[in-house]
């Protein structure tokens, strides 16, 4: 049977992001991202409904969004979904969906003005990608 796990979210960053690096030294960067639905319920009430999601990114474009983006910020993510499961300290057993990003894109009106730079891991494919940054090529 096929399978295909592919996320696409827009929205504002809920908190500023965290980097740390794996014991091998790859960046890592932990955000999280509110993503807003509007609409008109049958009793003719305009409605919405926020859903926040935890995302991770990994490599070189993990330093970028630590250095260019704080929260609020706009972002267009695209990445998949991955399952995250542990023990907590009380013995239990916990677990969340998290969204590993990898490919990203700055949005206008985040005050950096990278619209339309879209920055791809090297695991992602993308090829409408306009633009792919290095470390020397930030896109403000």
């Amino acid at each position: 049977m096929a399978s295909f796990n592919r996320v696409y979210l827009m929205g504002n960053l809920t908190r500023d992001p965290q980097l740390s690096y794996t014991p091998n030294q790859t960046a890592v960067v932990d955000f999280g991202m509110a993503t807003n639905r509007r609409w008109t319920g049958q009793d003719g009430s305009q409605r919405e409904e926020t859903c926040f999601v935890d995302c991770r990114m990994f490599g070189k474009r993990a330093e970028v969004i630590n250095k260019y983006c704080k929260r609020g910020n706009p972002l267009f993510v695209e990445g998949r979904l991955t399952f995250d499961s542990w023990e907590a300290q009380d013995g239990s057993k916990r677990s969340k969906l998290r969204v590993t990003v990898e490919n990203f894109e700055f949005i206008s009106g985040g005050g950096g003005g990278g619209a339309g730079q879209t920055h791809q891991d090297s695991g992602g494919m993308n090829s409408n990608a306009q633009h792919q940054a290095s470390e020397d090529d930030i896109p403000f």
